[in-house]
């Protein structure tokens, strides 16, 4: 990801944001992977998506709401355990996320500024 997004000379941050999410009543923090600067979106790259993460991603989703979280999958057909039939890509459908498989679109990287999640970053690196 990041030779993509260097070599586009997109501007972005590996592993800078600290976003606090409740899971129960211990407060936990989330560093997702990129921070592109320029338009807001958060992207979370993944192997194998557990239920841990899907869990923690639902909280996260419901506690910042403006915040523009996307998935990159190595494979979005893969089934979220050996019983179900959903697929990662059908979760993130169900669950408001957009996804995409082993490279950041570019049409997310040439996307217009989403001045809300924009705004909520610049609120979270505050603190």
């Amino acid at each position: 990801m990041q030779a993509q997004l260097e070599g586009l000379g997109v501007p972005y941050e590996y592993e800078t944001l600290r976003i606090p999410y409740l899971p129960s009543m211990k407060p936990k923090r989330y560093t997702p992977d990129y921070t592109l600067l320029r338009n807001g979106i958060i992207i979370e790259t993944k192997g194998r998506f557990v239920t841990a993460d899907r869990q923690k991603h639902k909280l996260i989703k419901e506690q910042h709401p403006d915040l523009d979280i996307r998935f990159v999958f190595s494979n979005s057909r893969q089934r979220i355990s050996k019983q179900s039939k959903t697929t990662y890509a059908v979760w993130c459908e169900t669950n408001g996320f957009q996804y995409a498989d082993v490279h950041i679109p570019i049409s997310w990287i040439t996307e217009p500024p989403n001045r809300k999640s924009l705004a909520a970053i610049r609120r979270l690196m505050e603190t």
